[in-house]
Parts: C-alpha cells; sequence; structure tokens
C-alpha cells in the first residue's frame, strides 16, 4: 500500500475511513494531487513517482502547528519502499 500526506485547509472536511477520489495536476518538473472535490492538495510528486491509482481511502487526520494534514492510502507499491 502506498502512503500520502495532503495538506487540508480547515477541519472537518475528511475522516478517517472515508473513501477519496483523487485529480492529479501537472507541473514543469512534477506532478501534485488534489483530494476531490478540492478537500486537500499533496506536495509536489517527482515524476518517477507518479500516483497510478486514482482512489483512496483515508487512514489518519491530525492537527498540528502548521495546519491539518490527512494520510490516505492507495493500492499500489510504495515507490520510497526500495530505498
Amino acid at each position: 500500500m502506498r502512503k500520502m500526506e495532503f495538506k487540508m485547509e480547515r477541519p472537518g472536511l475528511l475522516e478517517a475511513g472515508r473513501k477519496i477520489t483523487v485529480t492529479e495536476g501537472l507541473l514543469p518538473s512534477n506532478y501534485y494531487y488534489v483530494i476531490d472535490p478540492a478537500l486537500a492538495m499533496s506536495a509536489n510528486i517527482p515524476f518517477r513517482n507518479r500516483l497510478k491509482s486514482r482512489e483512496g481511502r483515508v487512514t489518519d487526520v491530525i492537527e498540528n502547528d502548521r495546519g491539518f494534514y490527512v494520510t490516505a492510502e492507495f493500492d499500489e507499491p510504495d515507490p520510497d519502499r526500495n530505498k
């Protein structure tokens, strides 16, 4: 399973266990992902680590001094696992 972290700006938009879909965005040298409908956004992801799945499940939502962070799991291998 591949885990990814997303930044959420407001509390209460997502909860653990919820199924999600993501939309892929393209930058000149990276991809980024948004949980639909614009609930949270990932960091920039290098081309070699492109997310293949478009559906996943929220595993955790945490709040820290920088804001709200959502962890989601996708049914595909983790590209960083072999490092």
